[in-house]
This record gives C-alpha cells, sequence and structure tokens, in this order.
C-alpha cells in the first residue's frame, strides 16, 4: 500500500500546487487586513495619517486586487493544477513553465499594489492596472495555457 502511494505521488506535480495554495491563503489574509484596515478609515478618517500612499483611494484597489486576483486567481491556479492532472492521469506538461506561472502571478499581484499606492493606476473598476502589468498578465495567462495544451 505504502509503494502505491509512493507511485502516485510521483505520478503527479503537487509542489506548484502547494505553492499556488499557500499563496491564496497569504493573499487572503492580506486582501482581507486591507478590507478592514480601510474599512476602518471610514469610521475613523484618521487612521491614513494624512499620507496619500494608504488613503482609502488607493488601498481600495489593493483590496479588490489581492482578494480576486491574489486570493482568487492563486486559487483557480491551484485548483486547475491540480484537476487536469487527477482527471488526465499525468503529470504536467512543462513543468517550468507551471513555475512561470506561479511567479508571474504572484508578481503581477504585487506590481499592481506597489502601483495603486504610488497613484498609478487606469482608474477602471477592477481593472486599474497599467498596461505593463497587463502585458505580464498575457505572458502568464498564454503560459498557462500552454501547460494544457501541450503534447
Amino acid at each position: 500500500m505504502a509503494a502505491t502511494s509512493a507511485a502516485v505521488a510521483d505520478q503527479y506535480d503537487y509542489d506548484i500546487i502547494k505553492k499556488f495554495t499557500v499563496m491564496a491563503l497569504v493573499w487572503a489574509v492580506v486582501g482581507m487586513f486591507v478590507g478592514v484596515y480601510i474599512a476602518s478609515q471610514l469610521a475613523w478618517p484618521f487612521l491614513n495619517f494624512d499620507s496619500p500612499y494608504i488613503s482609502f483611494g488607493r488601498f481600495r484597489p489593493v483590496h479588490t486586487g489581492a482578494v480576486i486576483f491574489g486570493f482568487g486567481g492563486s486559487a483557480l491556479f491551484a485548483t486547475s493544477y491540480y484537476v487536469v492532472q487527477r482527471t488526465c492521469q499525468t503529470r504536467l506538461f512543462a513543468p517550468g513553465l507551471a513555475t512561470f506561472t506561479f511567479w508571474g502571478w504572484q508578481a503581477v499581484i504585487v506590481l499592481a499594489a506597489l502601483s495603486y499606492v504610488t497613484g498609478y493606476s487606469q482608474g477602471r473598476e477592477y481593472a486599474e492596472m497599467e498596461w505593463p502589468i497587463d502585458l505580464l498578465i498575457l505572458f502568464v495567462w498564454v503560459a498557462y495555457m500552454a501547460v494544457f495544451i501541450g503534447p
């Protein structure tokens, strides 16, 4: 029985799933903390400490981006990488590309948050990221597609 369990563990790439799962939890905590902080600013405006970098207007997209893209996106990647391996009964094609999707996606979330607090955004609801970050998203999603379409 132990040999069968070890063979299954070797058959699938669980490392990338674990990474995305951990980061989904991290982004959930970060996003929800920022949400509580900006909600507190509505009740107690002095909590922005007269700093434009941590004001409600700049932190609100950090909150939504961390929860939607950080938590939700990372959970989507983890789930899809798990499901495709189990349903197809094979390892992921190009594990290096899967690793790129992990690091690229985390970079997207961090760069977006940094651009929001420094005042750079497109000003569109849930699509505030500047175009260089949009290009990184494109590369990550094309790599994500290649992991699934590969031979």
